[in-house]
Formats: structure tokens, C-alpha cells, sequence
């Protein structure tokens, strides 16, 4: 299967309300559409996660971007364009996202992701895609596609064929959130 055909079947199964299981800028990630109340409530589910904690999500652009964060604040566009490796944001405002992927206080942990295949992925979908590692909650996250429990491949719609015969270290992103006044704060 070529990686475009995969992006295709990917796609597909997210405009359905699908959860796929898809390699990202850094992990393996459990992935949906961020706008569906339902998917995102399968991910919490599989994770066997409560849905107080939070998930990040990918997109593919600057303007993409924008389209989920009321107002995306000047340092954050420095960070970006400033990192040398993948770096979710957690900023405030937070819109047009299901509202169980919104943090309580109303901000959302996003990424701009540069990696091709992600890339792709959410440039082809056209929405913000939810990325969480690939584990049940507390346990180690799947860097590889070998490492991912087959508890979980069996509980998702569709799982990319692409990059599946990796196997090399990966590291999840680095965590900054910026807070309104000015505030940041470097979770991890």
C-alpha cells in the first residue's frame, strides 16, 4: 500500500468518526476527529482514561491552527518558529473542538506537526486530529508500531500501514503552556 492510498483509507475512517492508530512527529498516537464529541469519547475508553486529563491534537498549519485557538498569542508564534523539535502548546481559548478534548479551563494542548506523514494526514482531513500515545493509561507509550499492545489495535478502525517496520527511539513532544498575562510554563 502506498502511503497516499493509506492516508485515503486514514481519512476515510476519521470522516466516519472513526479512531485510527497512525505514527505522528514523535510516537504512535490513538487518533480521531477533534471536532467529534463520540470519537474522542472512544479514545478516552480505549486509553481507559478520564477524560479530566486532557488530549493533545495535531494539525497541519499556522492557519489550521488558528481555526482552534480564539487568540493565539505573539510568543507562541516564537516558539514555533523557533523549536528544533516537535512542541505541543497548551493555549487558552480553545474553539470549535469537541468539548471533552477542552481542558476544564478552557485551553487545548496542540501541535503543529512538520513530520510528512502526520503532516499529510491532517493536511488531507482538513481538522485538527487527535493525538495521544498509544498505551492504556499509566502504562509506557508505544514508540513503535511493534510495541502497541494488541489489546488496543483491536479496539480501533483502521491502523496505518506506514512507518510500521520502524523501529528506533522515539521521545513524545516537549509541553509548554502559555497562559494568559504572559505566563508560560514548561511541563515536560
Amino acid at each position: 500500500m502506498t502511503q497516499q492510498e493509506d492516508i485515503k483509507q486514514a481519512v476515510d475512517v476519521l470522516r466516519q468518526g472513526g479512531v485510527i492508530l497512525y505514527p505522528t512527529d514523535t510516537i504512535w498516537g490513538i487518533g480521531c476527529d477533534a471536532t467529534n464529541e463520540a470519537a474522542v469519547r472512544r479514545v478516552y475508553d480505549i486509553k481507559q482514561r478520564d477524560d479530566s486529563k486532557a488530549l493533545i491534537c495535531l494539525v497541519d498549519s499556522d492557519a489550521r491552527l488558528q481555526r482552534y485557538v480564539r487568540n493565539v498569542p505573539d510568543v507562541a508564534w516564537q516558539l514555533i518558529d523557533c523549536v528544533d523539535k516537535p512542541t505541543t502548546l497548551i493555549l487558552d481559548g480553545a474553539v470549535n473542538l469537541a468539548p471533552n478534548l477542552i481542558a476544564e479551563d478552557g485551553s487545548i494542548g496542540i501541535r503543529i506537526t512538520q513530520e510528512p506523514f502526520s503532516k499529510e494526514l491532517c493536511y488531507r482531513f482538513q481538522k485538527a486530529i487527535v493525538s495521544t500515545s498509544v498505551n492504556i493509561s499509566g502504562q509506557p507509550a508505544a514508540q513503535n508500531f511493534l510495541d502497541i499492545d494488541p489489546e488496543i489495535i483491536k479496539q480501533v478502525d483502521y491502523v496505518c500501514w506506514s512507518r510500521r517496520q520502524e523501529h528506533k527511539p522515539h521521545q513524545p513532544s516537549s509541553i509548554i503552556k502559555l497562559s494568559a498575562g504572559g505566563i508560560v510554563k514548561i511541563i515536560r
